[in-house]
This record gives structure tokens, C-alpha cells and sequence, in this order.
């Protein structure tokens, strides 16, 4: 029999659990960008609707691919579905963009 941890609201709050737990969301897509300009307008695009949004994306890649993990911008905000639907909807409207992939919302801590 497994003992149950049982931490105070400081303890949780120190280890973004419970209440204090931030979701946040994957997504993946392939590029085709052809200019230095269509990378800089679909960036920048992308940046402004994240911003817009209060959200933060790390993104990683390469010349085909980009994949990132977005969440809120707030210390303890979290990503919303809402938010879920308008990054795929800013992805699938792009001509150069294909094989988008939204994932659902994660804790962003202690996803596994």
C-alpha cells in the first residue's frame, strides 16, 4: 500500500501542483517558406497572435518542420482551449503551412 504525500498550499504552490498546476499544449507543423521574407511574415504573424493571446511558445525545428509548446505568459495562467483553437487556426490558414498537429492541454511541468 502506497502512502499518500500530503503537502501544504505553500508546498503545492513552490511545485505547480494541484490548483497551482500549468497547462499548456504541443503542436507541430510542416514549412514550406521559400523567401526570407515569408519566413519573416509568417513569424512575425505568428509572434502577434501569440502576443495578442498573453501566451509563451518555445519552438524548436529545421528547414521542414517546427514543433513548440505553448502555454500562458502568467506565472500561474494556463493555456485555454480557446487559445488551442486559435494557434491551429493560425497555423492551418498559412498557404506554406501543412500537416498541422494541436495537441490537447498537458501539465507543462510534469508531462510524461
Amino acid at each position: 500500500m502506497k502512502k499518500e504525500i500530503v503537502r501544504n498550499r505553500r508546498q503545492r504552490k513552490k511545485l505547480y501542483l494541484d490548483e497551482f498546476a500549468i497547462l499548456g499544449f504541443e503542436f507541430s507543423c510542416k514549412i514550406n517558406l521559400e523567401t526570407d521574407g515569408d519566413y519573416e511574415h509568417f513569424f512575425d504573424t505568428f509572434a502577434d497572435i501569440i502576443n495578442q493571446r498573453n501566451l509563451f511558445v518555445g519552438i524548436d525545428g529545421d528547414d521542414n518542420t517546427i514543433k513548440g509548446f505553448v502555454t500562458s505568459r502568467d506565472r500561474y495562467g494556463s493555456a485555454t482551449e480557446d487559445d488551442i483553437k486559435t494557434v491551429q487556426e493560425a497555423l492551418t490558414t498559412q498557404k506554406a503551412i501543412s500537416e498541422v498537429t494541436v495537441g490537447k492541454l498537458v501539465d507543462a511541468f510534469y508531462n510524461t
